[in-house]
């Protein structure tokens, strides 16, 4: 298959790489285009493969991946503004070396050796980037590749071995795989034979990988009070929703992000209303406080377990705020982002730990606050120290008519399958939803367009994941095969420069070749 020559028309190839960077948005919610996962990357490895020179593809690396960066957040548009662009393109950068691994093994006529190599080396070049961009003073791990696939059950199974990780490299190969046999008829039976070896490893994995250990049912209530003016009547409505949850025979009660909008020692009435709707119910009700607090300085965003005496005393901090949204990086340098966005005007303070909780009924709870159930070591450490029911408080308002409320609730279902225990995202405008410990929905979700409560019966389950055990094992192996890579090819350069001896003054560099070779070798 002949690649189309944009050569000649610079801007043409430019544009070309920005949609074909893109493309993979279209696999995420909204659209949730799945299947789509698994060529959305073909078109920019195409075009990387026929960049004439390394650092041409180095350049669609780049360009690409601010495309994807930006279109996996357009959503911030309306509230970061210039910064948007300023991010997607700091980022970008992250994907110009993957670009240069991709040319490397894939351009002209790659040999059954190469083909077999780019299997392994370039999904391992594309898993570093999503660890490094999953630094949260990078914006945290939005946009994994993986979590495209969370509403696919043999991707959920998989998850459950290697978390969203082993989903992102197992993407990235199926993806080389395709390039290579649209691209290259004559290496095609390495691509195939790589196609093979995902399925056979899938099936595998659903055959042997334990299954969750079932053990009990739960009863918990999510409080969706939808958009409202103010902290005071987002209370009210709240109260109201509550109320109805009376006899339910529930366990637990959970509201949204900054559902409470005081903190409860400065302002004892709020305290005493909560209590009473659990002393009316009989469940404890776990909201979430965004206030200034009273024991000490600065703004926190809280968990906070509330009983028919009050605030029981636990209490978990966010760890993990979301840059620009709850803090500005280097805020003397970058205070100015005040007034062309709505950036955080005082930075929210960061907890110390997580904490897993006793609902009050002998259910082990551990909370998360917003993005942070975008962080897959979280829910991971809460299932080792002992939380039976994972839980994400959330607030997506700002973004009610982006993608991005589905997104959030999406991720989920990956937590609750890579951890082997339930998950439920309760947000305060939706979309609101419960996950089983397979990752599968529990009853109905609430939608952005709701005021309502939900009650679900929620199973528990025992036993211990492989991801749990083992943890972020295919990040560590992607670090393992790009060392072992470049061990391989210093010693090949030593080599080969011992025996043919340093090259004569003025040769061409090999990662230049001549228009006329360079166009013969990308076509077959």
């Amino acid at each position: 298959m002949r690649t189309p020559d944009l050569a000649a028309s610079p801007w043409r190839r430019r544009a070309a790489v920005v949609v074909a960077g893109a493309l993979p948005v279209l696999a995420f919610p909204e659209p949730g285009l799945w299947w789509f996962a698994y060529a959305a990357l073909v078109p920019w490895m195409l075009l990387i493969r026929a960049a004439p020179t390394g650092r041409r593809a180095v350049y669609d690396g780049w360009l690409g991946g601010f495309a994807f960066m930006l279109a996996m957040h357009h959503w911030l548009l309306p509230n970061l503004h210039v910064f948007t662009f300023v991010i997607a393109g700091l980022l970008g950068a992250l994907w110009a070396p993957w670009a240069w691994l991709v040319r490397r093994f894939l351009a002209g006529t790659p040999s059954s050796g190469r083909v077999a190599a780019a299997l392994l080396v370039v999904p391992s070049g594309w898993l570093t980037i999503e660890l490094v961009r999953s630094w949260q003073g990078l914006g945290g791990p939005w946009g994994l590749l993986g979590s495209s696939q969370w509403q696919v059950e043999p991707a959920l199974r998989l998850a459950s071995v290697g978390g969203v990780w082993l989903l992102s490299f197992l993407v990235v190969a199926v993806n080389v795989a395709v390039t290579v046999l649209v691209s290259v008829r004559r290496s095609r039976a390495p691509a195939l034979a790589g196609l093979v070896a995902a399925a056979l490893a899938t099936s595998a994995v659903w055959l042997w990988s334990p299954r969750p250990d079932v053990r009990a049912e739960v009863r918990i209530a999510v409080v969706q009070p939808g958009v409202t003016d103010g902290p005071d009547n987002r209370f009210a409505r709240e109260e109201a929703l509550t109320r109805r949850l009376a006899g339910q025979d529930l366990d637990l009660i959970v509201w949204g992000e900054s559902s409470v909008g005081h903190d409860l020692a400065e302002r004892p009435d709020l305290s005493d209303r909560i209590a009473a709707l659990a002393r009316e119910t009989d469940t404890n009700i776990l909201v979430n406080v965004d206030a200034r607090r009273s024991d000490r300085p600065g703004i926190y965003k809280s968990s906070v377990l509330v009983g028919p005496d009050g605030p029981t005393g636990d209490r978990y901090d966010k760890m993990r705020l979301v840059p620009f949204g709850e803090y500005i990086p280097m805020r003397s340098l970058l205070g100015w982002a005040t007034s062309v966005g709505e950036a955080a005007g005082e930075d929210r303070r960061q907890g110390t730990a997580q904490v897993v909780f006793d609902s009050g009924k002998g259910l082990r709870i551990g909370p998360m606050v917003c993005f942070e159930s975008a962080f897959p070591d979280m829910s991971r450490h809460l299932v080792r120290d002992g939380a039976e029911l994972l839980l994400a408080q959330s607030a997506t308002s700002t973004f009610q008519q982006s993608w991005a409320p589905e997104q959030h609730a999406s991720l989920a279902a990956l937590r609750a399958a890579e951890t082997g225990r339930p998950m439920a995202h309760a947000t305060l405008t939706g979309v609101s939803a419960v996950y089983g410990p397979d990752g599968e929905r529990v009853g109905s979700r609430l939608g952005t367009d709701e005021s309502t409560s939900a009650v679900y019966d929620v199973p528990l389950a025992g036993g211990t994941t492989w991801y749990v055990r083992f943890g972020d094992w295919p990040v560590h192996t992607a670090l393992l095969v790009l060392l072992g890579w470049g061990a391989y090819e210093g010693v090949r350069a030593v080599r080969l420069r011992r025996r043919t001896g340093p090259p004569p003054p003025g040769a061409q560099p090999a990662d230049r070749p001549s228009t006329s070779r360079t166009t013969r070798s990308h076509s077959s």
